[in-house]
């Protein structure tokens, strides 16, 4: 019998960039909720695709890029991005501020069904209706 174990090739070193989307209903909403309640910094996209609509941001060495799509369907659809935040209670103190909706999971809200050693953590959805992670370590 011949060992089926084989040495694999890494080759995807990172994440360069995620797309999310929206109707162009909520075009602004988005932009709002990204650059000012996220903070995230819009960058410049290549000259090519300058006609295109949409809009860049900088988080950390990962982009997120931003578009409109007729028929977005994203409230249905549990795929999600986790941002990773130092204080989740002083974070989502200041969601809150934005009238942001934290999704209730579980039977209390900080009681999570599928918990994850040594993490807190909860859900948002954002004005286009992509599920958001968030995630900070348990303090110590």
């Amino acid at each position: 019998m011949t060992n089926q174990l084989e040495t694999v090739k890494a080759w995807v070193e990172t994440i360069d960039h995620i797309q999310l989307t929206s109707s162009t209903e909520v075009e602004d909403a988005m932009l709002l909720f990204y650059g000012k309640v996220l903070g995230l910094t819009e960058i410049a996209k290549p000259e090519a695709l300058k006609g295109n609509d949409n809009t860049w941001y900088a988080l950390g060495n990962i982009q997120l890029h931003i578009s409109t799509e007729k028929n977005a369907n994203n409230e249905a659809s549990r795929r999600h991005i986790c941002f990773q935040v130092a204080d989740l209670k002083e974070f989502e103190a200041h969601l809150i501020a934005h009238g942001v909706e934290i999704i209730s999971v579980g039977t209390a809200r900080r009681r999570h069904r599928q918990p994850i050693p040594g993490y807190n953590r909860f859900y948002i959805r954002d004005p286009g209706g992509n599920r958001l992670e968030i995630v900070s370590a348990k303090s110590r």
